[in-house]
């Protein structure tokens, strides 16, 4: 079974990157248009989101457009020598889209939550724009934020049809887990297609049940801290 842990420990590469990238972006995106007032807030917004509702093989038929050889992005990086499709960077790149609008829309609610005056207050004492983004907005929003963190690691996990079409499938580079399952369903290999389902339902369960619990101890000491 030795070629068998490649697709698992391949999938947690691209989808710890992909979850490292996206967690930056998201936040960051979050945070932006959460206090943003652009006229076009709406449009932005349903545009970070728009990988949520299309079909994976359609974000990733556009993101293989773009960039392809031939595409608007993918061509000038191919001009450098730097070709994306097919590739590690291809999987981490799909995975990021994918997985992208469940950290954002985590991120812009947890800042939603966030008591502006509470934020006025440490400004007014002296704190700064990014000291108070760190030491006040941040710990507040983190439970929001961790919980996409969380999704985000379990979507690039299970991420299929955009890293199919970006990707490829290529053993040892850009097959992952579900691209196993695929490619060993197709060969009628049940007992290798048994053991992929296997661990990506274990680690997205651990994944889960991990999470839940550090929920529940998050809320005791919230609870025993008003009691207090």
């Amino acid at each position: 079974m030795t070629n068998s842990w490649s697709p698992v420990l391949l999938s947690l590469q691209v989808a710890g990157l992909a979850t490292l990238l996206v967690t930056i972006l998201g936040t960051l995106a979050g945070r932006w248009l959460q206090q943003s007032r652009v006229p076009i807030k709406e449009l932005i917004d349903s545009l970070f989101l728009l990988p949520m509702v299309l079909p994976p093989t359609v974000t990733g038929y556009l993101l293989l457009w773009l960039l392809g050889k031939k595409g608007p992005i993918g061509g000038w990086l191919a001009a450098i020598g730097w070709e994306i499709p097919f590739s590690f960077a291809a999987a981490v790149i799909a995975s990021s889209v994918v997985a992208f609008p469940l950290m954002y829309q985590s991120a812009l609610a947890g800042f939603e939550t966030v008591d502006r005056k509470i934020e006025l207050a440490a400004m007014t004492l002296g704190a700064g724009r990014i000291r108070t983004f760190a030491a006040v907005t941040l710990p507040l929003a983190m439970p929001s934020l961790l919980s996409g963190v969380v999704l985000t690691f379990a979507r690039a996990l299970g991420e299929f049809g955009a890293t199919l079409m970006l990707a490829g499938n290529i053993p040892g580079v850009t097959q992952t887990i579900p691209l196993a399952i695929y490619t060993a369903t197709e060969a009628g290999k049940m007992q290798e297609v048994s053991w992929f389902v296997g661990i990506l339902t274990l680690l997205s369960f651990v994944l889960v049940f991990l999470f839940k619990r550090w929920g529940r101890m998050q809320t005791k000491r919230q609870g025993g801290r008003m009691n207090a």
